[in-house]
């Protein structure tokens, strides 16, 4: 388990060659900057709309595929959460680099609701999902290769209060990529790791997990999250 407080460009020249079974990441999707600030319902206190700082920093597709294909073992994968303003960009820096550019859906069972019901839920996101031929892709039956998974948000007891990161990924979600794309013992990389939500799926999968992230706040409570959580 290495976990670094650090600028993950930065730290990913340090990872040797094909080291990595698994890329599961949860990178920034540049949305902030068509947030409306919070949204207000009636009798409920405001639902806040606005993301970080950190998503106005523009993420390109092309300063990661280099590092991603020499690190990756020639038989791991890649799942990438992202959004529809940045698929394009990752198909055209990715899909030239791999044998196969699929994405996978988040159906997410419980949305944050539109009030004025002028527009569409937003219910999925999407997961870019990349391979090479020889990639290892663990699935014993037919309904489970489909290329959505429904779950609710992160909510309850999982979700955290403090540091709160607007884009906590579910558990559930996380284990069911893990669980298809690496095995017992294989190495996870996370370069957006946040709060740390792959490392605690990585450690309770008995996945070895190596983690990035910035924000030094974000980082001490992924920190304690992962060192307190067991391997089941």
């Amino acid at each position: 388990m290495s976990l670094v407080n650090i600028d993950c460009l930065e730290y990913i020249k340090t990872l040797p060659d094909q080291s990595i079974d698994l890329i599961l990441t949860d990178p920034p999707y540049n949305i902030a900057q068509y947030s409306t600030g919070n949204i207000p319902l009636p009798g409920r206190s405001a639902v806040n709309n606005d993301l970080g700082e950190w998503d106005l920093k523009e993420i390109n597709p092309f300063d990661f595929v280099d590092d991603f294909k020499r690190i990756l073992k020639p038989d791991g994968n890649i799942f990438i959460f992202t959004s529809y303003n940045l698929i394009g960009k990752w198909h055209e820096a990715f899909d030239p680099e791999f044998d196969t550019f699929q994405y996978f859906i988040w159906h997410k069972t419980n949305p944050m609701p539109k009030i004025f019901k002028n527009g569409f839920l937003n219910s999925c996101e999407m997961i870019v999902c990349l391979w090479n031929k020889k990639h290892k892709w663990n699935f014993s039956k037919q309904n489970e290769m489909h290329n959505y998974f429904e779950c609710p948000i992160c909510m309850g007891k999982e979700r955290l209060k403090n540091p709160k990161h607007p884009s906590q990924k579910p558990l559930k979600l996380l284990r069911h990529l893990m669980t298809i794309g690496s095995n017992e013992g294989d190495t996870v990389f996370d370069p957006f790791m946040g709060v740390g939500s792959t490392g605690v799926a990585a450690k309770e999968l008995n996945r070895n997990f190596i983690g990035c992230e910035i924000d030094p706040i974000f980082f001490e409570a992924a920190e304690k999250r992962i060192r307190e959580t067991e391997i089941k």
